[in-house]
């Protein structure tokens, strides 16, 4: 009888170009053979490893053939490709004594963002993002055709270059940006987007500003305070922009607790954030004079729960969206993966040449 006394390993495949060879092993000894006898246990199929390597690169080299019609060609080192989307369902149920709507019930899709980075170095890049909305006629389109009425629109969200380190912790945003309060919030204070949007934005409550426009920011991070400051077109990226105005906007942040250059992780992560913000139009736009926005918004996260709130108010020459409120949301996360929350916005509407209302909204789940 003879041992085997070379080594062998397990062939991922099997090839008819491998040369293979049965081992069976005597169960007490542990000692390999090349053929049956009572008592030995078969092992399998083996082939060297010098000829199951050779295989290897045989079968790349083929799939490489197979594969040399695709080409993805760029002058920049890096590029990544993104999506983003909010799906879900909504039933409206209205208030039969106020109001004649009937009630509505539909899957919806709230974003769907496609995103595409170009990198030419760790950090300065170029952005493009859409975004898809339903048109619902709400704006006039040149041939517009009744017909299309509830189709489904591409939208470009974003589209800038980053350079970052222009100014000492500064980075820079220029194209159609980020504006300086919105992004900051979703990750901060109100961390549902996908839910609703935020206080500020949302027509249940302020509806006084959205969340990018053409213009410039700049974005400043340190451990103990963050900021964004810029110029853009005041009724941002889905507005048309008339006059001469342009919106100066900022956000001041102390980060109370050293996170102001982190990604905060809001089931990891502590943080404390005061935040000042708002927004100034310069000259004149759509035949407004003026347009203040001035808000503090302030939250605590830690991993079991994260409490927010805000003190607002808006002037825009006595238009539908001038008034002052607040917001105040938590959340408690007493299991892995649950979580309990809710929000409340009230917001009081004073528009000129009409009566004072409020809106109110509830979120919880």
């Amino acid at each position: 009888m003879r041992r085997i006394a070379f080594g062998v390993v397990v062939a991922l495949a099997t090839s008819a170009l491998a040369t293979t060879i049965t081992l069976y092993q005597d169960p007490h000894t542990g000692a390999l053979y090349t053929k049956p006898a009572p008592g030995r246990v078969k092992l399998g199929e083996f082939v060297s490893k010098d000829e199951a390597l050779a295989e290897r690169a045989q079968i790349k080299k083929r799939m490489a053939s197979e594969l040399k019609g695709t080409k993805l060609v760029s002058k920049v080192p890096k590029i990544k490709i993104d999506g983003l989307h909010y799906l879900g369902y909504h039933y409206t149920d209205y208030d039969k004594d106020k109001s004649d709507r009937a009630d509505v019930g539909a899957f919806e899709t709230r974003r769907n963002y496609l995103e595409l980075k170009a990198y030419w170095s760790d950090k300065d890049y170029a952005r493009l993002t859409l975004d898809t909305f339903q048109d619902r006629y709400q704006t006039p389109i040149s041939n517009f055709r009744a017909s299309d009425e509830g189709s489904w629109v591409a939208r470009l969200k974003y589209a800038y270059i980053y350079l970052d380190g222009v100014l000492p912790y500064t980075g820079v945003e220029f194209g159609q940006v980020h504006r300086p309060w919105i992004d900051y919030a979703e990750h901060h204070g109100w961390l549902y987007r996908s839910i609703s949007e935020t206080f500020v934005e949302t027509h249940n409550a302020a509806a006084v500003i959205n969340s990018a426009s053409p213009g410039i920011n700049f974005k400043t991070k340190t451990p103990y305070f963050s900021s964004e400051i810029g110029f853009f077109n005041n009724g941002g990226y889905h507005s048309l922009k008339n006059g001469t105005g342009q919106s100066f906007e900022w956000r001041l942040t102390y980060e109370a607790l050293g996170t102001g250059t982190k990604h905060p992780h809001a089931t990891r992560d502590e943080w404390l954030n005061i935040s000042f913000f708002g927004r100034l139009l310069t000259g004149t736009d759509n035949g407004a004079n003026k347009d203040t926005l001035l808000g503090i918004h302030a939250v605590y996260n830690q991993p079991l729960f994260l409490i927010g709130g805000y003190l607002m108010r808006d002037d825009n020459d006595g238009r539908s969206h001038d008034g002052r409120g607040w917001s105040v949301n938590g959340e408690l996360r007493p299991l892995p993966k649950w979580s309990i929350l809710a929000r409340y916005d009230r917001w009081k509407v004073t528009p000129a040449g009409s009566s004072d209302y409020v809106k109110r909204n509830l979120i919880f789940g």
